[in-house]
């Protein structure tokens, strides 16, 4: 009898490159023609986009039972920590520019901390308006 999978590896063809101040990651996606196309992922967003659903995922499965008590567990600040969950709020569609490099280009880590709208077509709106402009509380936060 066979077991259940417990874990799947996926690989990517990447390619670093290394710049001034700074290392950016190379999709080689596949076009129409076949031909690879190169797309710039910000590594940041990206590693945070990663660590914010990690995060998510360790929450839901009841690892920790607050926000707090994984702060303390993963050692990082608990401010912070609940910013970077917020990332798991932006909508697919972003979520998947973000990894193929596509997103406008002010969206960067410290503009999306700042806030972003909580409904998705908010989102699309904000995204699209073709620069980033600071958030009120009352934009930013869930409607009950």
């Amino acid at each position: 009898m066979t077991s259940p999978v417990s874990h799947i590896t996926v690989r990517v063809p990447l390619k670093i490159r290394r710049r001034p101040g700074r290392k950016t990651m190379v999709s080689l996606g596949a076009g129409q023609d076949g031909r690879s196309i190169a797309t710039k992922a910000d590594p940041a967003l990206v590693k945070a986009l990663a660590r914010a659903f990690r995060y998510q995922k360790l929450l839901d499965e009841g690892r920790y039972a607050s926000i707090s008590e994984m702060a303390a567990a993963e050692k990082i600040e608990r401010g912070y920590l609940g910013t970077l969950l917020r990332l798991t709020l932006l909508a697919p569609a972003m979520v998947e520019a973000i990894l193929n490099g596509r997103q406008p280009e002010w969206v960067t880590l410290p503009a999306l901390l700042e806030g972003v709208p909580v409904g998705w077509a908010q989102q699309r709106e904000y995204l699209l308006s073709g620069a980033p402009t600071r958030l009120t509380k009352q934009e930013v936060r869930v409607e009950a």
